[in-house]
């Protein structure tokens, strides 16, 4: 069974204000150039590396950036654009459904709605919930496989599902923190905290982080 015990108030702070300190303003590193776009590459970037969907998207938002242009697009060809990534073709097909169900909604601009958001093709709870802090600034957390492991790791949450995971950085964060709170979490996983070999001595919260300490 999993510890239940509520992390302290001050000690979440310190952790917090020292990632705000290192990353006063921290960015979503996918790129994208408008809001549909961010859409397609939250899509793309579903058990692929953000490296590689900008590496794919480069030259395809260069001629495609509305939902039009993927209604009318042909599906091997989009698939031939994005077929370095992941599970290219199922997003390909998603991609494609999901322009032409904002166009059938008469979704003229994309809405700050989760639950439209996760009714679009291969949109889950996750990529709303990037989506949501991105174009909105709305006070979430999306819990990706960095935000688990860091989460879980130094001691912000002790849970073994993505739910409970959310749950939890949502009751333990202040709200001040949050959105930038996710990306703080995603940055450190992807390149302090990273799964196999985390980088301790460089890490900046050695000394409070759970792990490092050898509290279980």
């Amino acid at each position: 069974m999993m510890k239940k015990t509520r992390p302290s108030r001050s000690w979440v702070v310190e952790i917090l204000e020292r990632f705000q300190r290192q990353m006063p303003e921290p960015k979503i590193e996918l790129e994208y150039v408008n809001k549909f776009t961010l859409i397609i590459a939250v899509l793309l970037s579903a058990q692929s590396t953000d490296v590689s969907v900008n590496k794919a998207t480069k030259a395809l938002f260069r001629v495609a950036y509305e939902p039009e242009h993927y209604a009318k697009m042909d599906l091997a060809k989009l698939k031939e654009s994005i077929k370095t990534i992941g599970l290219h073709n199922n997003k390909a097909k998603n991609i494609i459904a999901l322009a032409k169900k904002l166009i059938s909604d008469k979704q003229t601009d994309i809405p700050n709605n989760f639950q439209y958001l996760q009714s679009l093709p291969g949109i889950g709870r996750k990529s709303a919930n990037v989506i949501l802090c991105t174009l909105f600034g709305e006070k979430r957390i999306a819990v990706d496989t960095h935000v688990f492991r860091v989460s879980n790791r130094i001691g912000l949450v002790h849970a073994r599902n993505v739910l409970e995971v959310e749950k939890q950085l949502l009751e333990n964060i202040p709200k001040t923190f949050l959105p930038q709170a996710h990306l703080w979490l995603v940055l450190h996983g992807r390149y302090i905290c990273k799964a196999r070999k985390p980088e301790c001595k460089n890490c900046i919260i050695n000394d409070l982080c759970n792990f490092k300490l050898g509290i279980k």
